[in-house]
């Protein structure tokens, strides 16, 4: 057995376990692909995102949508 048979056969599901299926890939069902993407789409999974100051160094102003400046 090579180095790619090992890596493909140890391979598991991320959400419950199982071997991968090669048409699921990385998970082993369509259920477990499914329930990942509910959990990305209803926002479980969050990339955290770090508000910058603006350009010279202040928060931006919150204006009301009417308001110009």
């Amino acid at each position: 057995m090579n180095e790619i048979d090992r890596k493909t056969s140890a391979a598991r599901c991320p959400l419950c376990g199982k071997a991968t299926e090669q048409a699921f890939k990385p998970f082993c069902s369509k259920r477990c692909a499914d329930i990942d993407l509910n959990r990305w789409l209803s926002g479980v999974y969050a990339v955290p995102v770090k508000e910058d100051d603006d350009e010279d160094g202040e928060r931006p102003r919150d204006n009301d949508a009417g308001e110009k400046l």
